[in-house]
């Protein structure tokens, strides 16, 4: 019986196998050194600010894996030997594979700070790392201060959580704005106000120089680049960013650059090995999409991808319309389509926002043909199949404003700014 073996059991390991599964009878082992069963990573936080126990984060019962004959195994493969299919773990075993899928992950990006690898220091993107944490502030006693290096979304989340206990938290962002690489301007700023609203220090503009450790190898305080100023500490999170977690990849025949390279069909340079999800790196990007994607969805898609090649249906990645979402502390935030920090060539951006300075719009369009572009909302829900509709028939901008009530997901909410978000915009065409 063919064997099939994916190493990591996050979102994109864990679909490839329940689709294999519901397609074939095909023997399959989801390795893992993570967690003994698939949790969901993003409900990591909540776990920490007390809304779920860890074992809500398991969508699928622990007998699961038994009654879909998918068998489960602990440990940490050291290096793929492919001419043989053989894997390597650390303690020595090996197993044996007739097609591997490679479905690794990320790990947090380290610069090679002093002090990096101290007690107190930690990620928050693994299992473990929300353990570190709770040994490291479970309170604001043991912990007096953190300090959160990047500005991403993972950086935000983890303010959040230590928020949630009154841990004072300080927040070295590089950029001069946060998420300003990202985000347009407007949304950027708001974001700002926002962050300190809820009492972080957030500190623009801002590098992490060292971290400082006391006698026994604990943190005990950071250097900020461009000042020198000391911050004293408990705890530092590392959220600069995440990069493919290949390392045990480097000895091996299959071709690595940032992450596993893979052409359009998931596969590997060497045959029956693919990789999928944060640790793929796209040969050939689509449709202004960056070769290395670390989100959920795509993820997931990249599972149902693999799978249907594995069982005899060759099939291509076709990820659609970009989209994404997240939560800045109590502002939920969406984007569909494309928004860039600045308007393109032949771009254009409108831009709404409400007095109450925690809700905005800001709606991207072909400035010559008038073509819906794409949509980034804040403190505003709207429903993901219309937007993707709207894309795929290349509405103009006229169409999508004068209907967005359709994608609202509150119409009483929509009710009461409609009026407001179409005047600024007919105000914005006449003065365009």
């Amino acid at each position: 019986m063919e064997h099939i073996v994916i190493i990591g059991n996050g979102i994109s390991g864990v679909t490839a196998a329940r689709h294999i599964r519901k397609l074939s009878n095909k023997k399959i082992t989801i390795i893992s050194a993570e967690s003994d069963y698939f949790f969901s990573r993003t409900a990591l936080m909540y776990v920490y600010m007390g809304h779920l126990k860890f074992e809500h984060t398991q969508p699928y019962e622990n007998w699961f894996w038994q009654k879909n004959n998918i068998h489960l195994k602990k440990g940490f493969v050291k290096t793929v030997e492919t001419n043989t299919k053989t894997l390597h773990f650390e303690t020595g075993e090996t197993l044996t594979y007739n097609k591997l899928i490679i479905a690794t992950g990320s790990k947090p990006n380290k610069f090679g700070w002093p002090g990096q690898d101290l007690k107190g220091v930690m990620g928050m993107y693994h299992k473990q790392d929300l353990e570190n944490l709770e040994h490291h502030a479970p309170n604001n006693t043991v912990c007096k201060r953190a300090v959160i290096v990047g500005g991403g979304l993972i950086g935000i989340e983890l303010a959040e959580m230590l928020n949630s206990r009154n841990i004072p938290v300080t927040f070295l962002v590089r950029e001069s704005s946060f998420w300003n690489n990202v985000l347009p301007e407007a949304e950027s700023q708001m974001l700002n106000k926002h962050i300190k609203n809820h009492h972080i220090d957030l500190r623009l503009a801002s590098n992490l120089k060292e971290i400082k450790s006391d006698e026994n190898g604990n943190v005990k305080s950071i250097i900020i680049e461009e000042t020198g100023e000391e911050i004293a500490c408990n705890v530092v999170g590392l959220t600069a960013g995440v990069s493919p977690n290949i390392d045990f990849l480097k000895n091996s025949n299959i071709e690595i650059g940032k992450g596993v390279k893979v052409n359009r069909f998931l596969e590997t340079n060497v045959p029956d090995v693919y990789a999928i999800g944060d640790c793929a790196e796209q040969l050939e990007a689509a449709n202004q999409r960056k070769p290395i994607e670390a989100v959920w969805y795509t993820g997931r898609m990249m599972g149902e991808t693999v799978a249907q090649t594995i069982c005899g249906k060759k099939m291509a990645y076709q990820p659609g319309h970009w989209f994404n979402s997240a939560k800045f502390f109590d502002i939920e935030y969406q984007t569909y389509g494309w928004v860039f920090p600045k308007p393109r060539e032949n771009e254009a951006h409108f831009h709404w926002k409400h007095e109450d300075d925690t809700k905005c719009m800001t709606v991207c369009f072909d400035k010559n043909t008038n073509k819906f572009l794409g949509i980034n909302t804040f403190g505003i829900r709207l429903r993901h199949t219309i937007f993707d509709t709207w894309l795929t028939e290349k509405r103009d901008v006229d169409y999508v404003m004068n209907h967005l009530y359709e994608a609202n997901f509150d119409p009483e909410f929509y009710k009461r700014f409609e009026k407001d978000i179409l005047s600024a915009y007919s105000n914005e065409l006449k003065l365009a």
